[in-house]
């Protein structure tokens, strides 16, 4: 499938028909959310020492409360807030495919022989896992009080999924498949990891599949709306308000979030980079006709 390697702005023009490459895997779209926004670091010197605010280069305020846990005492003046540019996506990379970042890529991937022609039920198996999965990332970040400042951030797709999955059956006569294995363990991992597990290594298979989702997720909704649906797009795949600003404010709050973590924290959320990886390759295995 026709997965995008986005790149910075200010290279785009001068890159966009030399180094953008698409790949088969669904390792490409979890990249894609470490690496979909830009590098934009900021520094904690903009944060307001007579308030609750601090101004992010976007050109917007950000408040916070105590309710967030995190006091901007542990932030000491002067840091760089940019671990999802250079962690998380310095984790990322060593799992990218050579085809997609020639020189930086270090898997290597064969194309099958003879590709699989994704059917109108693989697609709604697809449908059907990743609302199950998306799901329970919504029930984690209303209940859990460290995520909850990203619960109703404009990201959500559990209810777009529903009137894809009900558009699907009713269009093309087919019959609603139970949650897979691939939705189920996924969902019953992300459960057990925010119960049991370190809270930053949660965050890191939500801002993995969420962005994903909004940039190689992207290409994967135009591959199939051509080849499946009369280029219909669906709501999975549109988003309430301008999803860039969207995602500048839910990036704004998850570097907030990692200036408060202690190194091992942080160590936590890079290690979660593989099984992101991992168990949404398998939710997007669907797609070559797996089960």
């Amino acid at each position: 499938f026709l997965l995008q390697v986005l790149i910075p702005r200010s290279q785009r023009k001068r890159k966009s028909t030399r180094t953008m490459r698409h790949d088969v895997t669904f390792t490409a779209a979890i990249l894609v959310a470490s690496i979909a926004t830009r590098t934009e670091a900021f520094s904690a010197s903009s944060v307001r020492k007579n308030g609750r605010a601090f101004t992010c280069p976007f050109g917007s305020t950000t408040k916070f409360s105590r309710t967030r846990r995190l006091p901007m005492s542990v932030v000491e003046e002067g840091t760089t807030l940019d671990f999802i540019g250079t962690e998380l996506r310095g984790a990322a990379m060593k799992l990218h495919t050579t085809m997609q970042a020639p020189g930086q890529g270090e898997v290597e991937v064969k194309e099958p022989v003879k590709p699989h022609v994704t059917t109108h039920m693989d697609y709604l198996h697809f449908l059907v896992d990743s609302q199950h999965v998306y799901q329970a990332f919504e029930d984690i970040v209303s209940s859990l009080d460290e995520a909850k400042q990203f619960k109703d951030t404009g990201l959500e797709r559990t209810k777009p999924l529903e009137t894809d999955i009900e558009f699907m059956v009713k269009e093309y006569g087919l019959e609603r498949p139970p949650v897979g294995n691939a939705g189920k363990e996924y969902a019953s991992f992300l459960r057990n990891l925010a119960e049991e597990g370190p809270v930053p290594e949660f965050m890191c298979h939500f801002y993995n599949h969420y962005f994903a989702h909004t940039a190689g997720g992207i290409m994967i909704g135009k591959k199939m709306s051509a080849l499946l649906l009369n280029k219909k797009k669906l709501e999975f795949y549109k988003w309430d308000g301008e999803i860039s600003a969207i995602k500048r404010k839910v990036k704004n709050d998850f570097e907030l979030m990692a200036a408060a973590w202690s190194r091992e924290e942080k160590d936590q959320c890079v290690a979660g980079t593989a099984k992101a990886f991992y168990y949404g390759g398998r939710l997007n295995s669907h797609l070559k006709g797996n089960r």
